[in-house]
């Protein structure tokens, strides 16, 4: 087996939910076996989510990779995996913001919302209910105007008034020209410092690797993977987007790959020496 270093090494930045990941937190053997051939290849595989670090380390650590770095928080936090620390990863670069502005225009359209701000060291605060799993385990019932003025690496919206796509134009029509944001299947609205995203986390992880832009694979479902699908498209690279993604998602990607539910994670690293080949010949 050749051992892939200096130029011939490729990053590979994976999703979670509904990636690695099924709804019910699934995460299928045949996907753990591929990430651990192309690591073993001498490949960089890197998580990037929208979760936050302490809700995505169980995934990391259960597909394989307990050391390198993880993209979390929709690129607001990079993390270094390390097994030896209590909560299995040390900070590396934490990114924040001011919410107020934000918040206050969000709570004027959408009274009804439920917010929550992620603080620079990870715990959350809320001042209506979540989802149980949302918010991971440090999470505390705060009042609304208390969230205004800390610094945060997100704010996270959820909107039981709508559906998803009557969301999408409530969202558009509010104007949030200062951050950054993304949107989920559900009424869910993830917002990042002003230019910060997934991409932006994985070019600063590339260039401390040393990785050519052109050996990037990115692979994901959600509209908070279209950054980093046109990131790795547009330096020559691949973005794959899964089979049960939205349509918006498969037209932002290289290529349309099998469902989380039929492994396409599992499918995209197993074509990876069919990659390579295509690119000696071409």
């Amino acid at each position: 087996m050749t051992i892939a270093t200096g130029d011939q090494r490729w990053l590979i930045a994976l999703d979670i939910d509904g990636t690695l990941v099924h709804d019910n937190g699934f995460m299928s053997e045949r996907v753990v076996a591929e990430v651990a051939r192309v690591r073993a290849l001498g490949h960089e595989v890197i998580v990037a989510t929208g979760r936050s670090a302490s809700n995505a380390i169980p995934v990391i650590r259960d597909v394989g990779i307990h050391d390198g770095y993880a993209v979390c928080s929709n690129g607001a936090v990079t993390i270094k995996v390390d097994k030896e620390h209590e909560r299995g990863f040390t900070p590396h670069e934490v990114i924040t913001f001011h919410p107020g502005e934000v918040l206050e225009k969000l709570i004027e359209k959408l009274p009804n919302a439920h917010f929550a701000v992620e603080n620079a060291d990870g715990t959350y605060k809320f001042h209506r209910p979540f989802p149980s799993y949302a918010l991971g385990t440090h999470n505390f019932e705060t009042a609304l105007e208390d969230m205004m003025n800390e610094p945060a690496s997100r704010v996270v919206v959820l909107s039981p008034d709508h559906d998803a796509e009557e969301f999408v134009g409530v969202i558009a029509g509010i104007g949030l020209h200062s951050v950054s944001y993304a949107i989920g299947y559900t009424a869910w609205l993830d917002i990042s410092p002003q230019g910060i995203s997934k991409a932006s986390a994985l070019e600063t992880r590339r260039q401390e690797l040393g990785i050519l832009p052109s050996q990037v694979i990115t692979v994901g479902d959600g509209r908070n993977d279209i950054d980093m699908f046109t990131w790795a498209i547009a330096g020559g690279g691949y973005g794959f987007a899964m089979g049960q993604g939205p349509e918006e998602v498969h037209a932002a990607a290289s290529a349309v790959v099998a469902s989380v539910e039929e492994d396409g994670v599992a499918e995209v690293l197993s074509g990876f020496e069919g990659i390579l080949f295509s690119r000696s010949v071409s």
